[in-house]
């Protein structure tokens, strides 16, 4: 038996009159004309934000808006949509398609949280211990999360507007100046000058110093593309195509993939009609 109720929130609170979003009531919310932004911060982190959060935040969830069809989620819901004409459909397709190799910002955000506080208790110089760390990660083969984009060269123009919103604000943290400094070793590197900060990697950035944790920020990532999937959804919809495959053209189907299914069938031990072969019991 349990000593407490199954379920805890105080996410918000619900009676016969009144429903109260983190200890407001929803009415006064509403009433006192709280933006959409405001509001997902305050219910995130339960505190009301600051006008310069909600200006970054507003900045951050318009960084990613769309990407046209070069966006794995926005291809994976308008196939979905084709076979079955739902906007939900469309938009859980869209959202599984998050992860660690596109769009995600949790990997990134833990990466830069914990570079931070390695570099606050090395006491070391910033350059010194971004060389550093360069060298490590590099030994161990591994890469740095948020480097890199297939178009853009050098500065990811998301990237660079985002991050310029935040500093105006006040909202970039000491963190951002240290994963730079890592960035900025890396791009040192003969043949690297090329590879920026992308996209992810500032709104990673920018929501560690908004205060969101790292699973957040995936979620807020989510959130900030849902309007430019829901776009593409309805012109799927309204385009009215059916059942989407890739052309064959775009296929490099195996032309030597002939198989003998009688043969092979009798190698994996089965007669001809599908029963199985007595198999020889081999002494232990």
């Amino acid at each position: 038996m349990y000593d407490a109720p199954y379920w805890a929130t105080h996410v918000s609170t619900v009676s016969d009159d009144k429903v109260s979003i983190r200890g407001y009531d929803l009415e006064s919310i509403l009433g006192a004309g709280l933006p959409f932004t405001a509001a997902t911060y305050l219910l995130i982190r339960g505190r009301l934000p600051t006008p310069s959060q909600v200006r970054t935040l507003d900045a951050a969830l318009s960084a990613v808006l769309d990407f046209g069809l070069e966006k794995p989620g926005t291809v994976a819901a308008r196939f979905a949509v084709s076979a079955n004409p739902s906007v939900p459909a469309g938009l859980a397709a869209a959202c599984l398609s998050v992860g660690a190799h596109t769009l995600a910002t949790e990997g990134t955000g833990r990466y830069v949280a914990d570079l931070h506080r390695r570099f606050q208790d090395s006491g070391e110089d910033l350059g010194r211990f971004a060389d550093a760390e360069v060298r490590r990660l590099r030994a161990e083969g591994e890469r740095i999360p948020g480097l890199g984009h297939p178009v853009f060269k050098r500065v990811d123009p998301r990237a660079a507007a985002l991050k310029k919103v935040a500093a105006a604000e006040g909202c970039w943290p000491q963190a951002g100046a240290t994963y730079e400094a890592v960035h900025a070793s890396f791009t040192a590197i003969p043949g690297k000058a090329d590879i920026c900060i992308n996209d992810v990697g500032v709104l990673a950035v920018v929501l560690l110093g908004l205060g969101f944790t790292p699973e957040e920020g995936t979620g807020l990532a989510i959130l900030s593309t849902l309007p430019g999937v829901i776009a593409h959804i309805s012109e799927e919809l309204a385009d009215g195509r059916r059942i989407r495959v890739v052309p064959r053209a775009d296929v490099a189907y195996d032309p030597a993939c002939t198989r003998d299914i009688d043969a092979d069938r009798a190698l994996a031990g089965w007669a001809a009609d599908w029963t199985p072969v007595a198999e020889s019991v081999t002494p232990a």
